[in-house]
Parts: structure tokens; C-alpha cells; sequence
């Protein structure tokens, strides 16, 4: 049975990471369960000129045929969409990645709030032992940032900046967001070839 993967997309810049997660988990066969916020939607708009639908099913369509999911393949999720799946532990995915996630997501998690969906789904996967990977896009960060960040790794969240390395020569943007997604990809345990592994041989350039 294919994974079932939480994907939330939040305001903070970053969006190209989000959408070329998305397009892997899709290409993996994994079951993705998608939950954005308005904030987000301007994100997508301002980063990647995508117009997100405040409707669900439209949203799906869209985002199914852009990057040629199974029909079937991607659930979308609205806000207050509280009969969702991932709002129960009775029912949650396999894991979870908040990406791009915001310092105010990333704090309300931390705090345990439950307010929206995306809040929500990532309480019921802490709670359930499941996987949490947020990936948060802000510099510099204050000592809020970090207590929070420490208080969200302790109950066992993974947090995972978006650092690009340098050592696969990178040659344009598109290379330094593959190395992101790759390494989000290796937490989730999801086979990709985005680049070379570290000590093996890389494409001829």
C-alpha cells in the first residue's frame, strides 16, 4: 500500500520547495493529503505565479493535472475541513512535512494550538508517533524561534531547514531546490534520484 504523506504549505517563502515536494511524492506513487493556507495561496501567487483555488476540488484538478498525479493520488483539504482524515488520530497519515512552515505555524504546533487543520493534523501525527518534518524559511532567527524549535524536537519533530549544500555544484536555482527536497524525501524514507549521494559518482558535466 503506497505512504500516505501530509503535505501543509504556509506562508513563508520557500513555495518552489512545497510544489517540487509535491511533484516527487506524486512521482513516488505516495498518497498525498494536501492542506495550504491563504497566506500561502498569495505565496504561491507572488513565488510561482500558481493560483491556488479557495475550492478544494478545483485546487485538486488543478494540481493534478499540472503535475500528472493519479486520479485518486491527491486529496486537498480546506482550512476548516475538520471531518478530514488527518484531523483524527484514529485515521492519520503516515507522516507529515509542513513546507514552506512559517515562524507562526511553527509556534502555534509548538504550543500545542489546534485552530486550523494544518495545526491540527500536525498535533494528531506528534501525538501518534508519526513523523513531523517541518521545513522553516526565516533568517535571522530570535530566541522565540529557537525555543520553539528545541520545544518541537524534544517531542520529536524534525526540524529541517532549507540549507541547500554547495557540493553538487549546483548550476541553477532548480539544482538548490532538488537538494532541499532530497533530503526531505530521505526522512520520509522515499526512494528519488534528485542528485548523487555524498562518496558516489555524479553525472558527467
Amino acid at each position: 500500500m503506497p505512504e500516505t504523506i501530509c503535505l501543509a504549505l504556509t506562508g513563508a517563502s520557500g513555495m518552489p520547495y512545497g510544489f517540487r515536494l509535491l511533484e516527487c511524492l506524486l512521482a513516488a506513487n505516495c498518497r498525498v493529503q494536501l492542506l495550504y493556507s491563504q497566506v500561502a495561496q498569495i505565496v504561491a501567487r507572488q513565488e510561482l505565479g500558481i493560483e491556488l483555488p479557495a475550492r478544494t476540488s478545483e485546487a485538486r484538478s488543478l494540481l493534478q493535472e499540472r503535475l500528472y498525479g493519479l486520479p485518486g493520488q491527491l486529496e486537498v483539504f480546506g482550512r476548516e475541513e475538520w471531518f478530514a482524515p488527518v484531523a483524527s488520530g484514529s485515521n492519520p497519515p503516515d507522516a507529515m512535512v509542513v513546507c514552506p512552515c512559517s515562524m507562526g505555524t511553527l509556534a502555534a504546533i509548538a504550543q500545542g494550538l489546534a485552530n486550523k487543520l494544518i495545526e491540527r493534523a500536525a498535533d494528531v501525527v506528534l501525538k501518534e508517533g508519526r513523523k513531523l518534518i517541518l521545513v522553516p524559511r526565516e533568517t535571522p532567527l530570535s530566541t522565540i524561534h529557537l525555543e520553539n524549535m528545541l520545544r518541537l524536537a524534544r517531542a520529536g519533530a524534525v526540524i529541517l531547514p532549507p540549507c541547500p549544500g554547495w557540493y553538487h555544484q549546483p548550476r541553477q536555482v532548480a539544482d538548490l531546490v532538488d537538494f532541499v527536497v532530497a533530503r526531505i524525501l530521505d526522512q520520509l524514507q522515499v526512494s528519488h534520484s534528485l542528485l548523487p549521494r555524498w562518496g558516489d559518482p555524479g553525472p558527467e558535466r
